[in-house]
């Protein structure tokens, strides 16, 4: 590590209303230690959500919002855009949705498949 040259500042953090203090070397083991401790229960937090997200996959959950079409529309728009007349946005517009969620249906079905 090198000196502090001419050009570098000596910066810290002194607190009004707590007793932190960087500039001293007490005041800047507390930063430290209150630094690890938000670190620590950021891991926890992290831990414990995997843990349940595992546990409710395991239940059969799945997290992600319910599909907006079931099968049978699916089905159905796909026998649709079978006929060459019907375009894609005519028949997302029948069912109620955009052709992106049209798109996302139909792939769907078709890695079900």
């Amino acid at each position: 590590m090198q000196p502090p040259s001419e050009n570098d500042s000596e910066i810290g953090f002194k607190s009004l209303t707590e007793a932190i203090d960087t500039t001293s070397s007490g005041g800047l083991l507390v930063f430290h230690i209150f630094g690890a401790l938000a670190e620590f229960e950021h891991d926890l937090i992290r831990e414990r959500t995997k843990a349940g997200l595992a546990a409710a996959r395991v239940r059969g959950r799945k997290g992600g919002r319910r599909p907006v079409m079931s099968a049978s529309d699916i089905r159905k728009a796909a026998a649709m855009l079978s006929d060459s007349q019907i375009t894609k946005t005519e028949v997302a517009a029948h069912f109620g949705v955009t052709r992106t969620t049209l798109n996302a249906s139909l792939k769907r079905m078709e890695l079900a498949a």
